[in-house]
C-alpha cells in the first residue's frame, strides 16, 4: 500500500493522483492541484515515474500560487 502523500498512478486509466489515505480495501487518490478524490484497488495501482511526479507537483505549486 503506497503511503500518504505519495503519488501512484491508476493502471486502470494511467491517471497520477497523490495518496490521501485508504477508504476499507481501497486508496484513495486526488489528482494534482485539486478535484474530486477517487478509489483505487491497490492491486492496479502502479509506481509513478520520476518525471511524472515531477509534472504533479508543479501543477500542485502553480494550483497553490493561484490561491489568495
Amino acid at each position: 500500500m503506497p503511503a500518504a502523500g505519495s503519488y501512484a498512478v491508476d493502471g486502470r486509466d494511467g491517471r497520477i493522483g497523490l495518496v490521501i489515505g485508504h477508504v476499507g480495501p481501497f486508496v484513495q487518490l486526488r489528482p494534482p492541484g485539486g478535484g474530486v478524490p477517487w478509489h483505487c484497488p491497490p492491486r492496479v495501482l502502479e509506481a509513478a515515474s520520476p518525471s511524472a511526479v515531477l509534472a504533479a507537483r508543479v501543477r500542485e505549486l502553480n494550483w497553490q500560487s493561484r490561491m489568495p
